[in-house]
């Protein structure tokens, strides 16, 4: 006869370690679409004297400035919700849909008025939202840092709350647009896929393109005497696509305005891939506690 094991734990009364998605939320129709966001939500006991409120991490996914897929981090950024952050997985409409920069940008900033505007629905502490964003997402990400409350990215939704943001995190994000374009531009000659990404994007007159250029570029738009959230730049330093110097002469730009900024080199990483670890995703856990 097998022997009989047997265990007795406790409950959990307080849902430590649980959290819930709440799926295709929709924030915006700007350009007469609906955009969409997924929450992570960390559970709690019902106590609706004392509703709990959380740190919010609005993540955008690098997707080439096109429409981010939101399931690709969707396992990592559960076991933040998991910790006690609210996580809010933004799309935003594709420049291969006709929707030119700023539109990204705008769509992203639209979010963060839409989670401050519902807060309390969402469990959110509004007084307490970051942004985390890779590739093309970490470009968003350090726009966003760059131009809190700015009234040229503003729209006309959600109109009466802020979108600043408390801290920023760029993953391998474009900080010096013009630089990396020039690639772009090369192979667009010769590429239709490029040539469709480069004229979506920022138009096919190169007066346009050097305009919409400027509106997107971060390496342009830190002012010394100007207040900023802190800044957390991680490159790897084998990227093939955007070059692991730009992360460098961006934390140069803001640390020369006083900014605070931190730099992390993954050393041999590329885009996405080998970049992820444990050790990294720790080292963001430990510096989102300390700036959100």
């Amino acid at each position: 006869m097998a022997e009989l094991i047997f265990k007795s734990i406790s409950n959990n009364p307080t849902f430590e370690g649980l959290a819930s998605i709440i799926p295709d939320v929709v924030y915006s129709h700007a350009g007469g679409k609906e955009i969409k966001l997924t929450l992570i939500v960390p559970q709690t006991p019902q106590n609706p004297e004392t509703p709990a409120r959380f740190p919010c991490i609005v993540f955008v996914q690098g997707s080439g400035w096109t429409f981010p897929d939101i399931t690709y981090e969707l396992p990592q950024m559960s076991e933040f919700a998991r910790n006690g952050f609210v996580v809010a997985m933004v799309t935003h409409r594709s420049a291969l849909d006709g929707f030119q920069a700023p539109a990204f940008l705008k769509d992203v900033k639209t979010a963060i008025r839409f989670l401050r505007e519902n807060a309390e629905t969402y469990k959110i502490d509004p007084d307490r939202i970051g942004i985390w964003g890779t590739s093309s997402g970490g470009n968003t990400a350090l726009l966003v840092g760059l131009t809190g409350d700015d009234p040229i990215y503003r729209t006309d939704e959600h109109t009466g709350f802020s979108d600043k943001v408390k801290t920023v995190i760029d993953c391998f994000g474009p900080a010096d647009i013009p630089s990396l374009f020039e690639g772009l531009k090369y192979r667009a000659e010769q590429n239709p896929g490029d040539r469709a990404l480069l004229h979506g994007l920022l138009g096919p007159d190169p007066v346009e393109q050097r305009a919409r250029m400027r509106m997107i570029n971060p390496m342009e738009m830190v002012e010394k005497g100007k207040e900023y959230p802190p800044f957390l730049l991680i490159h790897g330093d084998k990227d093939p696509l955007v070059p692991y110097s730009q992360s460098e002469a961006m934390a140069a730009k803001l640390v020369e305005a006083d900014v605070p900024t931190q730099l992390i080199r993954v050393e041999g990483a590329e885009h996405e891939g080998t970049f992820w670890s444990r050790e990294l995703l720790g080292m963001i856990a430990e510096y989102l506690k300390e700036t959100l």
